[in-house]
């Protein structure tokens, strides 16, 4: 027990963000400093899974969640890049990958950060900072993966004063618990906000464990 150093990135500036295991049990790592998505294999090697969109460098990739079927998808917005100059793309997006491509599914979001998805998967949810205006935005899921009728799940800003939204994750039963600097805050499946989870400090992500 106790804690240790499993991984040193060579990261520059700001270190990794999200992180998911594949059904193989791969670690994939969004490289928010070195603005890639990558996964560490079984034999310690790591191969970079996305970097460019249409021969551009992504932003700073932020959050990332595997659909039961293995496709990828994951957030990039610029909150990582401390040249602003060095910004290629002129939006945030939310990609799809799979087989080694990689999609643009929105486009529409001006800070999208933490990403989970409905224990049925018929549903995504983006949480994006909306230019200091916090927001959930629920998305259906087309069964390729795409992404329509996307639309505002709910207004943090309306029982929060942070900043932004971070990570977040669905329970067994729909219910988003979603991080924010002011604690912890549960919403449930028709969007009604039904308490939030005091921390000492600001939060910033948040995992299950069974």
């Amino acid at each position: 027990s106790g804690l240790s150093v499993f991984l040193k990135t060579g990261f520059t500036k700001s270190g990794p963000n999200g992180l998911a295991f594949d059904k193989e049990g791969r670690l994939t790592i969004c490289e928010h400093g070195n603005r890639r998505v990558s996964r560490l294999e079984t034999d310690g090697s790591l191969t970079v899974l996305a970097e460019r969109y249409r021969d551009k460098r992504l932003n700073s990739p932020n959050d990332l969640v595997y659909r039961s079927d293995c496709l990828l998808y994951f957030t990039d917005p610029p909150f990582g890049l401390h040249d602003k100059n060095a910004r290629e793309l002129p939006f945030s997006g939310v990609f799809l990958f799979s087989e080694g491509n990689l999609e643009l599914l929105s486009d529409e979001l001006s800070g999208p950060n933490g990403l989970t998805f409905s224990p049925d998967e018929k549903y995504l949810y983006v949480g994006d900072d909306n230019q200091g205006k916090p927001v959930i935005h629920r998305y259906e899921v087309n069964s390729d993966g795409t992404l329509f009728k996307g639309e505002v799940f709910f207004n943090a800003g309306s029982v929060t004063k942070a900043i932004g939204l971070d990570g977040m994750k669905s329970d067994m039963e729909g219910n988003l618990y979603v991080t924010a600097t002011t604690g912890i805050i549960i919403i449930s499946s028709i969007g009604k906000h039904l308490g939030t989870l005091q921390v000492p400090e600001g939060i910033t992500n948040i995992a299950w464990g069974d």
